[in-house]
């Protein structure tokens, strides 16, 4: 069997970002770029800006892009700092460790808040967030993760929005893996603050997040900051101002998210993006279901995103599996939760149909191989 991604990298990057990029996106990191040129921050910076916002909402002149340097942990700290005033109180919807993270962040930065939480393989129940808001009218901000890569689950983003809004409620998404890879328009949703980064489903590198935001919302956060560096709003405005980051931007990250945009248009955007991640999708569960390993969750609840395996005995070994599979092209992604013995397996990325049925065929060999088996 012949990889088509070899010798170019040693393996491909089925994990939940950073990802398996493009040779224009990896060509895109060689040349060096000044923070303080017009051609950096109006014609790359800028323009990147405007190209997020018009793919999270047809509305764009309510709306509005920060860039924010790290990875998208930083950019969430940043919005729920900046978001919550010294008196609001945040209503934070779990079902895995993102959003646990979000309660750490919220503990770290004396934010006053309440946990709604659900086991891992379950989605939030709608009429429990009612409940919650009904009994609870301090509330003034809800956060939820849409897709948590701790397992794979597709929360329901529809629903819970139509919920927050009817309390008139400021909404904030994490969707870091599901923005650029699922489509949605905050707008119609009633998104207030929607948080992605620069490698996963844009399919750049690691380097920096960013957060889509109601601009009306977004200017009404002045002052509450909690942090010098992640304060979302100065960082807002030296970038409408003058397309500058405030402190060093990573630029070669930046260049290269511009070529990832170039190639997210030339696939024929989001929509077609989608379509394919969930065609890998099938085409994983499917594969692996006949050589014997069965999916976490239920169909129905499942993201194209990334796929959590249960583990198909117990004397299956991870590690020497991951090796196996390794050394035959493929990188996995080990379990995280503490329900049930898992392994992940990534759909997104420059990973399409024909790698799976690959992977599958890989899968298969090293599970002959094992003395499990």
């Amino acid at each position: 069997m012949t990889l088509d991604f070899i010798p170019e990298n040693p393996y491909l990057l089925l994990t939940p970002g950073p990802l398996s990029t493009s040779k224009g996106v990896r060509n895109a990191l060689l040349r060096d770029w000044c923070t303080w040129e017009a051609d950096y921050n109006e014609g790359i910076v800028q323009n990147i800006r405007l190209r997020l916002c018009a793919l999270a909402t047809q509305n764009t002149k309510d709306y509005t892009t920060v860039l924010m340097q790290g990875s998208g942990s930083f950019a969430v700290e940043a919005t729920l700092g900046t978001a919550l005033p010294a008196a609001g109180k945040l209503l934070i919807i779990t079902n895995g460790a993102y959003g646990k993270r979000m309660v750490q962040m919220a503990d770290v930065l004396k934010i006053d808040y309440l946990e709604y939480s659900v086991p891992e393989t379950e989605q939030p129940r709608v009429e429990h967030i009612d409940t919650l808001l009904d009994t609870n009218p301090g509330i003034t901000h809800v956060a939820m993760v849409h897709c948590e890569t701790t397992t794979g689950i597709l929360n329901p983003l529809e629903e819970v929005a139509a919920v927050v809004g009817a309390y008139n409620k400021v909404f904030i998404v994490d969707a870091m893996s599901s923005f650029g890879g699922i489509p949605l328009d905050m707008e119609t949703l009633g998104i207030d603050f929607l948080i992605s980064s620069s490698n996963k489903c844009i399919q750049g590198v690691p380097g920096f997040g960013y957060v889509i935001a109601r601009r009306d919302t977004l200017e009404a956060c002045a002052g509450n900051a909690r942090s010098l560096c992640l304060d979302l709003v100065d960082q807002w405005r030296e970038m409408d101002a003058t397309g500058k980051w405030r402190y060093t931007s990573p630029t070669h990250t930046v260049r290269a998210f511009y070529q990832a945009l170039d190639e997210l248009d030339a696939e024929g955007g989001i929509s077609v993006r989608h379509a394919r991640y969930v065609e890998n999708h099938r085409i994983l569960v499917e594969g692996m279901r006949e050589i014997g390993f069965e999916p976490l969750l239920a169909d129905e609840m499942q993201s194209p995103i990334i796929t959590s395996f249960l583990y198909p005995d117990a004397a299956f070994n991870f590690k020497e599996f991951y090796e196996a599979v390794k050394v035959r092209g493929f990188v996995l992604y080990p379990g995280k939760i503490s329900q049930a013995d898992t392994f992940r397996i990534g759909n997104i990325g420059e990973v399409y149909p024909h790698h799976i049925q690959q992977l599958i065929q890989v899968i298969s060999t090293c599970r002959s191989l094992s003395p499990s088996s």
